[in-house]
């Protein structure tokens, strides 16, 4: 049996270079660099990287810096940040042409988003974003211009 690819803390990862899109390419081909995990970010600093991420065409990357937000929230933010990333890897998938696990992403993270949209915490555009999502679920197709984190 092969040996499994381990982290330095010996948990099994992939370590197979990816493309552009994180799928994965074969050992040793060129991928493009991973944004590193586990980073804890503030809040503003999450949201910047992420929407450098999106208006760069690297929605991969960026549901990555949003996944480390969620994993990092305490309880009461924790659906917000997985939501964000759902969009975010909703936007992947489109990417990749899989219209329908990007209109189920989209439909679930605009779902775990919504019920911050009285507080719009750190000014994400929570209306917007719920919009949008809804609109390119619904069969309005996801176009060029990455949607605005925050108003």
């Amino acid at each position: 049996m092969a040996e499994r690819d381990r982290d330095t803390a010996g948990r099994a990862r992939n370590a197979r270079p990816r493309d552009g899109l994180g799928r994965p390419l074969a050992h040793g081909a060129p991928g493009v660099e991973r944004q590193p995990e586990g980073i804890v970010r503030a809040p503003s600093q999450t949201l910047a990287e992420a929407q450098e991420l999106l208006d760069s065409g690297r929605p991969f990357h960026a549901h990555e810096v949003l996944e480390d937000a969620w994993k990092s929230a305490d309880e009461a933010h924790r659906q917000l940040w997985r939501g964000m990333a759902q969009l975010a890897v909703g936007l992947t998938h489109a990417a990749r042409g899989n219209r329908n696990g990007a209109m189920s992403l989209l439909r679930r993270g605009a779902g775990n988003i919504e019920p911050y949209g009285g507080e719009k915490p750190y000014g994400i555009d929570i209306a917007g974003l719920v919009g949008w999502a809804t609109r390119v679920a619904d069969g309005g197709g996801v176009d060029s211009t990455p949607p605005r984190l925050v108003a």
